[in-house]
C-alpha cells in the first residue's frame, strides 16, 4: 500500500516513515500543507496519514477537495485536539479515521491495517457479481440467486451472505462478522450471529455442495464440499 505521511513535526514524520517502511509499506513524507493536495492529484496514494494542524493552518481546509477527487485516498487524521467535537468535525468532513496524539505505534499500525481491509472490501463491492458454486450475488441489485432462483433475503442476511462469499474457505470469527455486518465491535447479549447463520443455512440447504461450517471456538467458514 502506498502511504503519504504529512506532518509538520519532522521527528515524528521520520519516525512514522521508518516504522511503516519496516512493515512493508511504501511511504512519502511531506511537511508542508500546501504540498499535500497537489501530491495526491499527481501520485494517487492509497492512504494519507494527515496531521490536523500545520502551525496555524488546519488541514480540514483541504479535506473536501481531497474527497472530491475521482479516486480519493483513505485519510487517517492525526491530531493533538482530543475534544470529541473536534474528532466529530474531522470525521464529518471526510476523514476515515482519527487518532489523537500522543499515540502508540502499534495502534497506528492496527488502524492502517483496518483501513487497508476497508479498501479491499470496497474494491470487492465494486465487482458486479460474487459467486460460489451455483450461488451468485448480484451486488448492485442486492439479489442472491441459487440455481438461478432468487433467494428471499433481508438486508442483514444479504450482507452476511456476501461477507461469507467474499471470504469463501476462510474462517470468520464472530467478532469480525459483527464488525462487518452489524458494524459493532461489542458482543451483544444475544446469539445474533448464530441465529442469522442458521437462517442462511436453511435458505441455501437446497444446494447440497454448499455449506457454512461452524468451527467451535473459531467462527464460521463457507465452502464447497
Amino acid at each position: 500500500m502506498n502511504i503519504l505521511l504529512a506532518d509538520d513535526e519532522l521527528p515524528l514524520l521520520n519516525f512514522l516513515s521508518r516504522g511503516l517502511r519496516a512493515e512493508g509499506y511504501e511511504c512519502t513524507n511531506l511537511n508542508e500543507l500546501h504540498e499535500v493536495l497537489p501530491f495526491i492529484k499527481k501520485h494517487s496514494p492509497q492512504l494519507v496519514i494527515l496531521d490536523r494542524l500545520f502551525g496555524s493552518q488546519d488541514s480540514l481546509s483541504i479535506l473536501e477537495a481531497i474527497k472530491a477527487l475521482p479516486t480519493p485516498p483513505m485519510i487517517l487524521m492525526l491530531t493533538a485536539l482530543d475534544e470529541v467535537s473536534e474528532r466529530v468535525k474531522g470525521l464529518e468532513m471526510g476523514a476515515d479515521d482519527y487518532l489523537c496524539k500522543p499515540f502508540d505505534f502499534d495502534e497506528l499500525l492496527a488502524r492502517v491495517l483496518a483501513l487497508k481491509r476497508r479498501m479491499n472490501t470496497s474494491q470487492q463491492h465494486n465487482q458486479t457479481t460474487q459467486n460460489i458454486g451455483s450461488l451468485a450475488l448480484l451486488i448492485q441489485q442486492r439479489i442472491a440467486l441459487l440455481n438461478d432462483k432468487e433467494l428471499p433475503l433481508t438486508k442483514i442476511e444479504f450482507e452476511l451472505l456476501l461477507y461469507f462469499v467474499e471470504n469463501q474457505d476462510k474462517v470468520l470469527s464472530r467478532e469480525r462478522i459483527l464488525s462487518r455486518v452489524w458494524q459493532t465491535y461489542n458482543e451483544p447479549n444475544t446469539n445474533i450471529v448464530d441465529v442469522y447463520v442458521s437462517k442462511l443455512r436453511k435458505k441455501i440447504e437446497s444446494e447440497p455442495d454448499l455449506t457454512i461450517q461452524t468451527l467451535r471456538g473459531n467462527g464460521y467458514r463457507m465452502s464447497l464440499k
